[in-house]
């Protein structure tokens, strides 16, 4: 007898809880980097324009419906956690420059994607398609 599905809420639930780990890791890397003080306020007051971005891309590309696919759910929670959150920043004073930019594109996609790319490929091996 195959294992029941979760519901699709739960579904959604981790990957966006996934997506907000990760976001915070890539702000934690960033001030540990850096050699910032105040981690845990520090951590969020780097985090939140981009969980803000990422909120955005969530709802504009409605990625509940199938939150773990690479495209385009994927592809568009990373575009818009590193649009959103760079235009957030740069509205409200902080530091917006290229190789900013580069770090946190290319980071980004390795965290945003890579867990959803593992996840297909896991599916993918068992034989099964659980990304919806």
């Amino acid at each position: 007898m195959p294992a029941s599905k979760p519901a699709p809420s739960r579904i959604a639930l981790v990957a966006g809880l996934a997506d907000i780990v990760f976001i915070l890791v890539f702000a934690a890397i960033g001030r540990d980097a850096h050699q910032r003080a105040d981690v845990l306020t520090g951590v969020f007051a780097t985090a939140w324009p981009f969980l803000a971005g990422a909120t955005i891309a969530w709802l504009a590309a409605r990625v509940w419906r199938a939150p773990f696919r690479i495209w385009p759910a994927g592809v568009a929670v990373w575009i818009g956690t590193v649009a959103g959150g760079m235009l957030l920043r740069a509205v409200t004073g902080q530091t917006v420059v290229l190789p900013f930019i580069i770090v946190a594109l290319i980071s980004l996609a390795v965290f945003l994607l890579g867990y959803r790319a593992v996840i297909a490929l896991v599916a993918r091996v068992r034989g099964g398609s659980r990304l919806r």
